[in-house]
């Protein structure tokens, strides 16, 4: 009964998807008909996992001697001559050009390249397959389990991880090819459940222990069709999906998760004839005339953009993030074909308030398809680390920049979950300046960077500093909302219940009329967040079981939560669960209760409610 309720539900949202994109883009003449039969078709079997997109070999990732800059030649870099017209491909590249490996997804979103510690890259190995499970610690194959904490002087070893190779693929940049698109997800995701089905009744369903049964819709089949499907059509598709991929299981289901660590690590890659046209219309037809040189081989592909290492006239190497055509007009279109998707299949719980996140995921995209506002705020937060030692961010590069495409230097380091295989001393270090830069940029800056990748912090070890990219979630907070924020982080350190929900009142998080089930469990959630913050010296992460704790409570407060949290909590409770995982993953001890009080001794509250907790209380 529970799997025709499922084939139904899914029917009938795949019929409202299909009759939306009728409604829009339907040709009237009888030979666009049969065009559009035949685009369908290709596309349905295409995103359904039955044919295959052109795999996009790219050459071996140059290598890099530690003691040296020097690196091999790469086909794919190009070098330009005085004339813009005329490109040539020459031997010898500059002596820093450094080519990574395409693993990290949005985490290159941003002037950066990869650099391996010596110790960091014996523990790497390269994908073989299309798909497979890799063991960065050198064994293949298993499942991905958590690891468990390592000796104090031992480093943290890495979880195996699900690689995927990139496919050169043309970006949908119309309404017609995207809806195209989803119309084959949902015809993929049909048959994926009428296989799965089928496969019930012949051979039982599978047994998960104590645990009911998944929906057939929540087959792995299903879920790597939906995740190669975001690949291929990038933008605020995929850029969901790579949100969903932070969330644990009490939320997401297993079998959508690891489909969506896939999602994570990057999307399909644009042809050149499809990239060069991009750069023609943002830069002009000239774009070659300011570069010495450029390579074609991208660092990095993302949900919303690539990223293409080059040099500039002066010499400078750089990265320039190049956005996808058609996505930045896409994202009212994409969210709202996902969100039928979501809804129809019931993969997301009632009291998440789909249509409150779903408002806050469109604004928050249509910030980071503005190229330009990214720069600007790359360039305050320039200004605002300039003085702080351990951190750098990079130039901003204005005469071959545009709202499409961002220029800026770029930097080296080593990215958070390979700092996990780095001594216990570097590690608390990393974890102290991640975790004081959280709190500098809510409580003094006001203005936060709200990606949480861990690509987006790079670590120079020689220099003891965190490099930091992509600027394209930066935003502003209201002073009030800051202020009565760090009276509910130091409430919630020092288990002051009363403090926690009046604060949760006035923040918005409660509307007074909770239930007492509901308010234990917020209380208990605020005690547990606040647990690094409850004590003085360094609270160990790796000894944390936050995470679990948090799952325990999440369905109580799904259940009976009465209303969505502010629109400012979404992007920053991302962030703040991404400082803590972070530590978490790299088994950092920090001093966050010093950290926190030294932020609130030096702040200053706005007029109302100006003190609210005494002296004794801190």
């Amino acid at each position: 009964m529970a799997s025709l309720k499922d084939l139904t539900r899914l029917f009938n949202g795949f019929s409202l998807v299909v009759n939306e994109f009728a409604k829009r883009s339907l040709p009237a003449t009888t030979q666009n008909f049969e065009t559009l039969i035949k685009k369908t078709v290709v596309a349905a079997t295409d995103l359904s996992g039955i044919t295959k997109g052109k795999l996009h070999q790219f050459t071996n990732p140059a290598t890099r001697s530690p003691s040296s800059n020097t690196t091999t030649s790469s086909d794919s870099v190009v070098f330009f001559t005085d004339s813009p017209s005329s490109q040539s491909e020459s031997t010898p590249p500059p002596p820093t050009t450094t080519h990574v490996e395409n693993v990290a997804g949005d985490s290159f979103v941003g002037a950066s390249v990869v650099v391996p510690d010596a110790a960091v890259a014996e523990k790497e190995s390269e994908a073989q397959s299309f798909v497979e499970t890799v063991n960065v610690n050198g064994n293949q194959g298993g499942k991905s389990d958590d690891v468990a904490p390592a000796p104090s002087s031992a480093p943290v070893p890495l979880p195996e991880l699900r690689r995927r190779k990139p496919r050169e693929r043309k970006v949908p940049s119309t309404p017609f090819s995207r809806a195209l698109g989803f119309a084959g997800l949902g015809a993929g995701l049909v048959w994926g459940t009428l296989q799965e089905s089928t496969k019930r009744l012949v051979y039982g369903t599978p047994s998960r222990g104590n645990q009911p049964a998944l929906s057939p819709f929540l087959s792995e089949q299903n879920a790597e069709r939906l995740a190669l499907a975001l690949c291929r059509m990038r933008g605020a598709a995929l850029k969901i999906g790579q949100m969903l991929s932070i969330q644990d299981e009490s939320l997401v289901p297993a079998p959508i998760l690891a489909a969506l660590e896939i999602v994570r690590q990057g999307a399909d890659v644009m042809p050149k004839l499809q990239l060069n046209q991009v750069l023609n219309a943002e830069l002009g037809p000239d774009w070659s005339s300011k570069l010495i040189s450029f390579d074609y081989e991208p660092l990095a592909a993302a949900s919303i953009g690539q990223v293409h290492q080059a040099v500039i006239k002066d010499g400078m190497q750089v990265a320039m993030k190049i956005q996808y055509p058609g996505v930045a007009d896409s994202i009212e279109s994409d969210i709202e074909n996902v969100k039928l998707l979501l809804n129809y299949t019931n993969l997301i719980p009632e009291g998440l308030y789909l249509d409150r996140a779903i408002k806050v995921a469109k604004e928050e995209l249509s910030r980071e398809c503005d190229y330009k506002l990214e720069a600007a705020s790359q360039k305050r937060f320039r200004d605002l680390l300039g003085g702080k030692e351990g951190f750098y961010v990079p130039i901003v590069v204005d005469d071959i920049s545009s709202k499409r495409v961002l220029t800026t230097e770029l930097v080296y380091g080593i990215t958070i979950d390979k700092v996990a295989l780095l001594d216990q001393e570097t590690r608390n270090y990393i974890g102290k300046k991640l975790l004081e830069l959280t709190l500098l940029e809510l409580f003094v800056f006001q203005f936060m960077q709200t990606d949480p990748n861990w690509g987006n912090f790079l670590y120079d070890e020689a220099a003891k500093t965190i490099n930091l990219i992509d600027f394209g979630a930066a935003r502003d907070f209201p002073k009030r909302f800051v202020d009565d924020y760090l009276r509910m982080v130091l409430a919630c350190a020092n288990s002051d219940s009363d403090g926690v929900v009046e604060m949760s009142r006035r923040l918005g998080f409660l509307t007074g009329m909770e239930s007492d089930v509901m308010l234990d469990a917020h209380i208990q959630a605020g005690f547990i967040v606040g647990l690094p913050f409850s004590r003085p010296g360094g609270f160990d992460f790796r000894s944390s079981n936050i995470t679990q704790s948090i799952s325990h409570l999440g369905a109580t407060m799904l259940k009976h939560r009465l209303t969505p949290p502010p629109d400012e909590a979404y992007s920053l409770h991302r962030k703040l669960s991404g400082a803590f995982l972070a530590c978490i993953k790299i088994g950092a001890v920090v001093p966050c209760r010093d950290l926190l009080l030294e932020v609130y001794k030096h702040h200053k509250f706005g007029e109302e409610g100006n003190e609210m907790l005494s002296s004794d209380s801190v």
